[in-house]
């Protein structure tokens, strides 16, 4: 698949034209075909605003957005851009509006919980002079707003009028995952925020790649959170874009001098922790799963590695500019000690993570290694040429990836070829 092929030529997904990860008109068109056009975008979690007033400061691509619940208890999603001279309107990350007022600070435009223009100083001027004319209608000036729907917890918000209900863009194969971590009520542990100097589909990639596990992060086979001869499948979203990892625990006792026989590599100097306990796997959903790692598209990466639970939101601030929103959570009726545990167990993830910290990297090389290289593809023919919807054993295959293209392309199919007819 050449991701610059012009209309009606084969669309294969097993090459991409480097172009992609640096063309500043492909990642316009991204901003509208994709963040703004027929998905659902993850906003954040129903957890990180439990009470009337709060508010959470997020992103669609790369448009600022505040989710916010109503004094009435419903959730909205607003831009976070002031309909009067485009200023940012919420300033703080997250927070809580007790009276349900959001107050731009350059003119004091003032907006309630809904996004919708409720004040506007010196509207009919002073003493007859200035002021607005009398058709003026604050109805007509408001913040625009977005579709929002919940799963399972998950917010999620359009800017499509014509998509589908969020329940149906997720498809039963995502929703039956979705149910698998959210299980019961939580709540959240805290955040962490990771800068890339890569684009947005290097992440995407990567987080859908696992063939990648077992040779970048030398942490897994070392200490046997995941090798090859462990139990493993993927699943993807018929669409192909959302897809799904799971990783059963080791059988039997760990001995972890055997685990390096099963990688490429091994870990140099010593390859036992002195406190075990940062491994320590509890199950307490009802299989052995101790790895999930599941993508939907396009802005969200929902994770359980051992008894670490978070998502990881993907934020577009430029065609080389990505930013990770990780938040952590636990169950809402964890004891202390659960809670210490999965705090514990947080060094494995996040942006220094044992395990994670590699990514960030391999995306930065890949968008280093690929400057001025417009005309030439990937590679990702690993485990054939199509797209399969169930598979295992993974990790020894790029099927995910090729999903992720197969559904990007059909969202951004007559951009893409526009800015190669332009480009010509």
């Amino acid at each position: 698949m050449n991701a610059m092929a012009p209309v009606g030529a084969p669309s294969l997904p097993t090459a991409v034209d480097y172009k992609v990860y640096h063309d500043t008109q492909i990642f316009a068109s991204e901003q509208r075909s994709v963040f703004k056009g027929r998905t659902w975008c993850y906003l954040g979690l129903e957890a990180e605003i439990p009470n009337a007033g709060d508010f959470r400061a997020t992103h669609v691509g790369e448009t600022p957005v505040v989710l916010v619940r109503g004094q009435e208890g419903k959730i909205h999603a607003w831009v976070n851009r002031c309909a009067h001279k485009g200023a940012t309107v919420c300033r703080s990350l997250r927070g809580n509006q007790a009276d349900g007022a959001f107050v731009c600070v350059y003119h004091q435009w003032a907006y309630d919980s809904e996004g919708t223009l409720v004040g506007v100083p010196f509207r009919r001027g002073l003493k007859g002079v200035g002021g607005y004319d009398k058709d003026f209608d604050p109805a007509n000036h408001s913040l625009e707003k977005l579709r929002v729907e919940s799963y399972k917890g998950m917010v999620f918000g359009t800017f499509s009028a014509e998509i589908e209900p969020l329940e149906d863009f997720l498809g039963p194969v995502m929703r039956k995952y979705i149910d698998r971590v959210f299980h019961r009520p939580i709540r959240v542990l805290g955040y962490s925020r990771q800068y890339m100097a890569g684009n947005w589909k290097l992440y995407s990639e990567n987080s859908r790649d696992s063939y990648h596990g077992a040779l970048l992060h030398l942490f897994y086979p070392t200490f046997g959170i995941y090798r090859q001869s462990q139990d493993s499948a993927g699943e993807l979203a018929e669409q192909g874009f959302h897809n799904v990892f799971t990783v059963s625990k080791p059988k039997g006792d760990i001995d972890y001098g055997s685990f390096g026989d099963e990688a490429n590599r091994e870990m140099q100097g010593a390859a036992k922790l002195q406190d075990e306990s940062l491994l320590q796997f509890r199950p307490e959903i009802e299989d052995d799963v101790g790895l999930h790692i599941q993508s939907l598209f396009p802005s969200v990466v929902l994770q359980q590695i051992q008894n670490t639970l978070a998502t990881r939101q993907i934020v577009t601030h430029g065609v080389d500019k990505t930013e990770l929103v990780w938040t952590y959570f636990g169950y809402a009726d964890d004891d202390e000690e659960t809670t210490r545990h999965r705090l514990r167990n947080l060094n494995l993830v996040g942006p220094s993570g044992l395990i994670s910290m590699e990514d960030g990297e391999a995306v930065e090389l890949c968008q280093q290694g690929t400057v001025g290289a417009e005309g030439k593809h990937s590679f990702i023919e690993m485990g054939g040429d199509d797209v399969r919807g169930y598979y295992a054993p993974m990790g020894m295959d790029e099927n995910a990836v090729r999903g992720f293209w197969k559904g990007y392309l059909n969202l951004m199919g007559d951009a893409l070829a526009v800015s190669a007819e332009a480009s010509a």
